[in-house]
Parts: structure tokens; C-alpha cells; sequence
């Protein structure tokens, strides 16, 4: 498979709208991808607290309709990053997006961890509660966001519900850029699947973005890893490793101590 993750930068100056249709053109220059990743809250930068309800949107909102034709266009499956959600019944919350190369939205995924210590997404957000899985061509693709990648029990979760390949997005800071390594390729490696985390560039209210999207192998060898700016990382990956480690090194079928988390997918 050949994923694309576009390392986006979030810098002030830049209205919502423009990065909105500067980044479908970014996915509409990776056609021939199979897969294209962006990055968590990349809209409004996830440190960007007080856009949040401002620039909060319906799952059908400008977003979807924008990287569903983007999608659409470049003939790939997209996983759009997430938005700060609207739901017309409840609070915000922080939804990651995946369409199909028809421009159908196939999943979508509430986080479930949300950062914050009692304070900013920790407050502004409400929970997600479900594991979510989407299958592609050739792989099961098992979906996190940013904080997430401290939470080990939840990738097990995805394993379970038949995840091979991992995808986070996020808007991590550059002053823990050294757990985001580590987290990325200790997830791979305890679950034998590969890893795609795809993180902002630039500035979030203040905030240093680490950059430095990688994917990590079910062995966790880094394939690829990019810098901290805005860059496309694009890499090559076979899918039938995750079989194959498993089988080689079957660490999984040790497992005494089980996980029970609604899921979907």
C-alpha cells in the first residue's frame, strides 16, 4: 500500500476557510495513494481553544463536504484529520473522518481520551465511547487521536475488533516530541501492526507543534519519519507483514488478561 501523510501547518493568519481548500488540493495532489492521512483538529489548530465553538460543524458540515470531494477527485481513501464536531443534541466533540475514494464517508470517530488535566479539551469536549474499525483494501484500519497514543488498553481494543494497521492523527507539542516517538513505536510493537501517525506543523495558540509524523512496522522499525515543518511523508507498506509477525512471533495468542469496549466497525 502507499499512504500519504500530509503534515499540515497550522499557523495564525490563515483563515479556516483557506486551509480548508489549500489542504483538498494537498489530497488532490496525492492521487495514486491508496491511503492519505491528515492531522488532528487541522482546521483550527488543536491547541486553538476558544475556535472550537466558533468553528465547531456538523459531521455534514463544510469540512465533509470539502475532503469528500478532495477524496472523490484523487480517487484515494482519506482519512481527514478530525474537526471540532457539532452535535445538535450534546457537546462538541473531536471527530476524525475517513471517506472512501467514492467520497462516501465509511467511518467516524469520536476521541476518546481528551486532553487537557480539567481544562481545554478536556472541558470543552465531550468523550467519544466507541472503538472504530474501517476495512480497506488489504488491511483493517483501527483509528485513534493524540492523546489516545498514551493509552494502550485502547489499541488492544482495536486489535480485538481485527485492527492490522493503526492510524492516529494528532496535534502533538514539541516539547514531548520524544513520548510521540516512543508511544508510536511501542504501539506497534505490543500489537504487531503498523503505525501511521500524522501530526501538525507550526504554532497552535502559542504551542510548538511537534511535526515528525512517522510509521513504524509491526516490528517497530520506522519506515519513514518526517521533519517539523509542513511535509508530505509517503511511504510504502506491505500489509500481509502483520500476518506474517504474528505468525513468526505469536507474543498476541500469550494474552491472558482481555479488554471490553463497545466497538464498531
Amino acid at each position: 500500500m502507499r499512504a500519504s501523510l500530509i503534515q499540515i501547518g497550522v499557523e495564525e493568519g490563515e483563515s479556516v476557510e483557506s486551509r480548508r481548500r489549500r489542504v483538498a488540493a494537498l489530497v488532490r495532489d496525492e492521487a495514486g495513494a491508496d491511503l492519505v492521512v491528515l492531522p488532528e483538529l487541522w482546521t483550527t489548530g488543536a491547541f486553538a481553544y476558544e475556535l472550537f465553538a466558533t468553528e465547531a460543524e456538523p459531521l455534514d458540515g463544510p469540512t465533509h463536504e470539502a475532503m469528500a470531494k478532495a477524496a472523490s477527485d484523487a480517487g484515494v481513501w482519506l482519512h481527514a484529520g478530525s474537526i471540532p464536531e457539532r452535535d445538535p443534541e450534546g457537546p462538541l466533540y473531536n471527530t476524525s473522518l475517513v471517506f472512501s475514494p467514492d467520497g462516501d464517508l465509511a467511518a467516524a470517530y469520536r476521541k476518546i481520551h481528551r486532553f487537557g488535566f480539567d481544562k481545554g479539551e478536556a472541558v470543552l469536549m465531550g468523550a467519544g465511547e466507541e472503538l472504530v474499525t474501517v476495512r480497506l483494501p488489504g488491511t483493517t484500519v483501527g483509528l485513534a487521536t493524540c492523546y489516545d497514543l498514551r493509552f494502550p488498553e485502547l489499541f488492544r481494543g482495536l486489535v480485538d475488533a481485527g485492527a492490522e494497521t493503526l492510524v492516529l492523527s494528532a496535534g502533538w507539542p514539541e516539547r514531548r516530541r520524544s513520548h510521540w516517538t516512543l508511544l508510536a513505536q511501542a504501539r506497534a510493537v505490543e500489537n504487531q501492526a503498523y503505525v501511521l501517525a500524522c501530526g501538525t506543523a507550526g504554532t497552535h495558540a502559542g504551542v510548538p507543534q511537534a511535526g515528525h509524523s512517522i510509521v513504524v512496522d509491526p516490528w517497530g522499525e520506522v519506515l519513514a519519519e518526517a521533519g517539523g515543518g509542513e511535509e508530505i511523508l509517503r511511504v510504502e507498506f506491505d500489509p500481509a507483514k502483520v500476518a506474517e509477525t504474528r505468525e513468526q512471533f505469536p507474543a498476541l495468542k500469550d494474552r491472558l488478561l482481555g479488554l471490553t469496549v463497545p466497538r464498531r466497525g
